[in-house]
């Protein structure tokens, strides 16, 4: 319990790290440029290989290295950083939980195995095993609405108060039956960027955010507003909802791409990122022929969340 009480640190805007992709290849050095905007532009912290940072594509050693660079950056200036070690299969993700630990990161994120569909004691049996190559760094269970289970809340309350070192959760929001069981009060819940405003007033630390893809200084900002119940970060999350509602929305829900692609358009669309909207092999990239509508809007509704 010790270890559960003092993570009421881990909160606020986390920046997810978005490969620069080119010939199949990462870019290493715009992977580094872009670390250090996130540390220059003060964000809570940062975090790699997580859904927009496509670790569902990332060989061993890949993930190894873009850990250590991660790793080696944010330690040399005291940036919290989280290192996601999730991977479809689950004793790959407990290597990648293992490697991960020797750098001593804030956290380290998981998803649940995704083959077959986890119960709750499968689940435990899964965390436990990550719990025990960690060296009592905390966890976080990353949960999304495209897991081949989307646990309910009772299971959420089941899987902090069964694993020491499950800290917190990412999930799509906050419900009335999560709140019913006290979790927001005790764990450190991430929600998506956009419902941030609104699922502060019932306990949500932060995001691991997709509005900061958008514009990193901007959405520090808004978010350090949203935890602080500031009545503007609400009309300012309505004019976001309307532009991921009205640009972003329809890339995934009309045309099939996927979220990770839809991210990295939006972090082509500002001035701050020197990256493509270019995804590995097998899914498909939001043409950039698509951007100038998309900035309009943006410009129009959100000014300022470019940067």
């Amino acid at each position: 319990m010790k270890l559960k009480e003092s993570t009421v640190t881990i909160k606020g805007n986390w920046a997810t790290l978005l490969l620069p992709i080119e010939n199949e290849a990462i870019n290493y050095m715009l992977l580094a440029e872009q670390i250090d905007y996130f540390i220059a532009a003060g964000v809570d912290g940062i975090y790699s290989n997580g859904t927009a940072g496509e670790f569902y594509t990332q060989t061993e050693e890949e993930f190894e290295r873009i850990s250590e660079l991660l790793a080696t950056k944010c330690s040399a200036v005291g940036m919290p950083f989280q290192i996601g070690a999730s991977h479809c299969h689950p004793q790959d993700a407990v290597r990648r939980a293992q490697f991960a630990a020797t750098l001593q990161p804030t956290a380290i994120q998981v998803i649940l195995p995704n083959w077959f569909p986890c119960n709750t004691q499968t689940a435990l049996i899964f965390l436990r095993k990550v719990e025990s190559v960690c060296q009592g760094i905390p966890i976080i269970l990353y949960n999304p609405p495209h897991a081949k289970v989307c646990l309910t809340a009772e299971q959420l309350r089941i899987m902090f108060d069964e694993i020491d070192t499950v800290v917190g959760f990412k999930l799509p929001r906050i419900t009335d039956e999560i709140v019913a069981t006290g979790l927001p009060q005790k764990a450190s819940i991430f929600v998506a960027g956009h419902f941030l405003a609104t699922d502060a007033y019932v306990g949500a630390k932060g995001a691991y955010s997709n509005v900061c893809c958008l514009g990193p200084k901007a959405t520090q900002t808004w978010t350090q507003q949203c935890l602080m119940l500031d009545p503007q970060a609400l009309e300012t999350e309505q004019r976001i909802q309307q532009f991921m509602n009205e640009e972003i929305a329809p890339f995934i829900l009309e045309e099939g791409y996927c979220n990770a692609a839809v991210d990295k358009f939006m972090a082509t669309m500002g001035t701050w990122s020197g990256i493509t909207p270019t995804m590995r092999f097998p899914f498909e990239s939001v043409p950039v022929e698509c951007l100038k509508k998309a900035r309009q809007a943006q410009k129009a509704l959100i000014p300022g969340f470019d940067q």
